[in-house]
Order: structure tokens, then C-alpha cells, then sequence
């Protein structure tokens, strides 16, 4: 990796630490540059306002994140044999493995600060960017679901995006016991969101 490279990738890390941590109001341009080991000429060249340096945060996981997820419904969207348990499968388990990656799971403090934050400027901006994810995903959903109205649907998807988030976050009661390994507690946390999801969208 050339330098360019390691101290764009070196900002970004220090912001996700700090973004964790205080909120995107609550971290200044002045400890993100402490923390980061660079001047404030550097943020300015890679990313010219703090604004971008907050939607680069989010681009750097949420592309490859739903990148997953459309090769993932990709496989499964518009075949016969399709279930509701495979679509949720593939809007679940790409994220599941992100939030139990090492520095995933610090994104999704992050990304837990943007649902708190309400921050119109970084929801347009997510809503822009990966909104057509959603939309794709919302359309399998409705060939599953063809007896829920569209106003149901979009409330039962919200609410099953909220449990994936909450599962995502690490904060719930559901603690990975010292004897079951990672991949074990990831491959028990998305059966049970997947049971519940489906319960919850099929539900007359």
C-alpha cells in the first residue's frame, strides 16, 4: 500500500474509533488528526469536509456489505423454489458476518450513532447511495408476502431490520458464552433472527 493509501486508510480508522465513541458531532476534526497522527491538511486533501470523511466512514462497510447481499439474493430472487428463509438469509447473514469481524463490530456502533443522531444529511446520503439495496430486497419480500399491503410490508421490514441491527450491536442479553466459538454464536444468532423474522413478516 503506497503512503497516500495508509494515511487515507489511517483517518478513516481513527474516525470510526472516534465516530464510536462521541458521535459525529462529538468528534472534532482536532482529535480526529491527534488520533490519526496527521494534520488537518491531510483530511482536507483526501476528503475536503468532514461531512465526506463521515459518508466515507460508511461507504468503506456498507459497499462491500451490500455488495454481499445483492450477490446473495442475486441466487435466490424470482425462483420457483425460493423461500422467505432464503431472502432473509441473504438480507441477515452478510451483515451477521460484518458485525462479528473485528473492526465491523465497531462499525456498527457507528452505524447505531446514525439511527440515534437523526442526521438528515447522512440519511439522504445513505438513502442515495444504497436505498436501490432496500428496494430489491423489498420486491422479493413482496413476491413472498403477496397478502400484506405495501404500508404492512415496509413496517414489518423496518422492524426486522431493527432486530438485525440490535443483534448486530452486541448490547443485547444474548452473550457469546467463553465455550462456543465465534462462527458457532454467529450461525446460532442468525437461525434465531431468521425463525423470528420469518414468524414476524408471515404473520396474517
Amino acid at each position: 500500500m503506497n503512503s497516500s493509501g495508509s494515511t487515507k486508510e489511517r483517518i478513516l480508522g481513527a474516525a470510526e474509533v472516534l465516530f464510536a465513541q462521541r458521535g459525529f458531532d462529538g468528534a472534532s476534526l482536532r482529535q480526529l488528526t491527534t488520533a490519526a497522527g496527521v494534520n488537518l491538511a491531510a483530511v482536507n486533501y483526501h476528503f475536503g469536509s468532514k461531512d465526506k470523511l463521515v459518508e466515507e466512514v460508511f461507504r468503506r462497510r456498507l459497499d462491500a456489505l451490500n455488495a454481499s447481499r445483492l450477490a446473495a439474493l442475486a441466487k435466490v430472487a424470482g425462483q420457483a423454489d425460493t423461500t422467505l428463509e432464503d431472502v432473509l438469509a441473504a438480507y441477515i447473514r452478510p451483515a451477521l458476518d460484518l458485525s462479528h469481524d473485528g473492526s465491523g463490530s465497531l462499525f456498527m456502533r457507528v452505524l447505531a450513532r446514525a439511527f440515534a443522531e437523526h442526521d438528515d444529511t447522512l440519511r439522504q446520503f445513505l438513502s442515495a447511495n444504497y436505498g436501490h439495496v432496500m428496494r430489491q430486497f423489498t420486491a422479493e419480500f413482496a413476491r413472498q408476502l403477496p397478502q400484506l399491503s405495501k404500508p404492512e410490508l415496509y413496517w414489518r421490514i423496518d422492524l426486522v431490520t431493527g432486530a438485525l441491527t440490535h443483534a448486530m450491536s452486541g448490547f443485547g442479553m444474548i452473550q457469546r458464552k467463553h465455550d462456543v466459538s465465534e462462527q458457532v454464536h454467529r450461525e446460532q444468532t442468525a437461525q434465531h433472527l431468521i425463525r423470528f423474522a420469518v414468524a414476524g413478516l408471515s404473520h396474517p
